[in-house]
């Protein structure tokens, strides 16, 4: 077991560059199964979320070869349809996209319902809508797993009733290879989704209307395989921004499209940051103190979710009151406990927060709760006086590729420690 142990005050200085994107390579990896084929994905972030997809699809019978440290080869051609157990998708929740893509290239699949970050009720109903629309038969009461079958796969008309990135990508996957057109509409516009059409395209399919809410895809015979580049983390940059805007200093985030990042840019405009786009970069600088705003998170091109905690840490340092309203998924301030230890002036009603802005932070022991939870309690580390130490790091390595030598080199000190498991042996009586 791991900590971060994180000593507070520092300003960030200095340059970061930001990896691919690790929701579009858990889409994108296992879109590679339609190709029956061999293709090379670059940009490769280096998590564990990533090496869990690699793991399944080895297991599969995908033969995979590590080109350099971002690339991969996967040949897909001696993958046989066979049932993904729940030890290999309980950690994470992007393994329920095998299902569209086995579906789409054998016209059946038997995947566990998956695992992932534990912050609300997230059904996969509207998924397996999808999947019925296009023919297949879907079961979900054997067992936790999830079992689709179809003698064959025709397009369809399909209405999310809600707007889902997952539905929307798993419904993509499924579709590429069926008879005739389907229409997804009301789909999600993601930055994730737009690279996977394209990866998808490059393998020969035919998708149109990727990153607005109509998306149309004409199904081919077969796919093949491509080389393709996944997009830079949107919120891997945001998580950085943050970080500097928080902190205070002056930090160039490299590699990101700005175009993905304007939402989180405004904001922290809004809260008194400076920020200035290049072509591929973002320089945030800070050195006034911050103020408050109001944020509410929404489907692409809104506010992300996943920069909601993030975003909770520096309004709690900003100048008043701030209002930050969670409107996509249920239960996601369990982390706002973590942060009242430290010092913060938090109170949650239901999807809203308000925050009232304090002089200071003090450090403490912490425990992260999901992903994106923990990279604000290492914000909130690196913001507070004193030392934090940061527990259940295992879900930041979810999503974060090498954090402590990036922040490390931006002029935090940060350490991620072993921690030797205790014993405890209870007394006799």
């Amino acid at each position: 077991m791991e900590n971060f142990v994180i000593k507070g005050g520092k300003e960030l200085f200095g340059e970061v560059n930001i990896s691919g994107a690790k929701n579009a390579a858990v889409a994108i990896i296992p879109a590679a199964i339609l190709a029956n084929d061999v293709v090379t994905i670059e940009n490769i972030p280096q998590i564990s979320d990533v090496q869990l997809i690699i793991e399944i699809l080895d297991s599969l019978g995908a033969k995979i070869r590590l080109l350099k440290k971002d690339t991969l080869e996967i040949d897909t051609s001696n993958i046989t349809c066979q049932s993904v157990p729940y030890e290999l998708t309980s950690h994470f929740r992007a393994s329920y996209y095998l299902i569209g893509a086995m579906l789409g290239r054998f016209k059946q699949a038997e995947v566990a319902m998956p695992g992932g970050c534990n912050f609300g009720v997230r059904p996969i109903d509207l998924h397996i809508k999808g999947f019925r629309m296009l023919g297949a038969d879907v079961d979900t009461s054997k067992d936790g797993m999830v079992v689709a079958k179809a003698d064959k796969l025709v397009g369809s008309a399909i209405y999310m009733d809600q707007v889902s990135v997952g539905a929307t990508i798993n419904v993509m996957l499924a579709a590429v290879l069926a008879r005739g057109l389907t229409i997804i509409e009301n789909a999600a516009k993601e930055p994730h989704i737009v690279d996977l059409a394209n990866f998808l395209n490059s393998m020969g399919a035919d998708v149109r209307g990727a990153g607005t809410d109509v998306i149309k895809i004409r199904g081919v015979e077969k796919m093949h395989g491509c080389t393709y580049s996944i997009i830079p983390d949107q919120i891997e940059a945001g998580t950085y921004m943050v970080a500097a805007a928080a902190c205070g200093g002056d930090v160039l985030v490299k590699n990101v499209i700005p175009k993905h990042l304007e939402s989180i840019s405004a904001k922290l405009l809004e809260a008194g940051a400076e920020i200035i786009e290049y072509d591929d970069a973002v320089r945030v600088t800070r050195f006034k103190p911050l103020n408050k705003c109001n944020v509410k998170t929404m489907p692409h091109p809104g506010f992300p979710t996943d920069m909601q905690p993030q975003m909770c840490v520096l309004l709690t340092i900003a100048n008043g009151t701030s209002i930050l309203s969670e409107s996509v998924w249920d239960n996601r301030f369990q982390y706002v406990g973590q942060l009242l230890r430290m010092g913060a002036a938090i109170q949650v009603d239901g999807k809203v927060a308000v925050i009232e802005g304090v002089d200071h932070i003090s450090g403490c022991e912490v425990k992260a709760t999901d992903l994106r939870a923990g990279a604000a309690l290492i914000i909130a580390g690196m913001v507070a006086e004193g030392t934090t130490t940061v527990e259940n790091i295992q879900y930041i390595d979810r999503g974060y590729e090498d954090i402590v030598a990036k922040l490390s080199a931006l002029g935090a000190d940060i350490r991620r420690v072993q921690v030797n498991d205790v014993i405890t042996i209870p007394s006799a009586g």
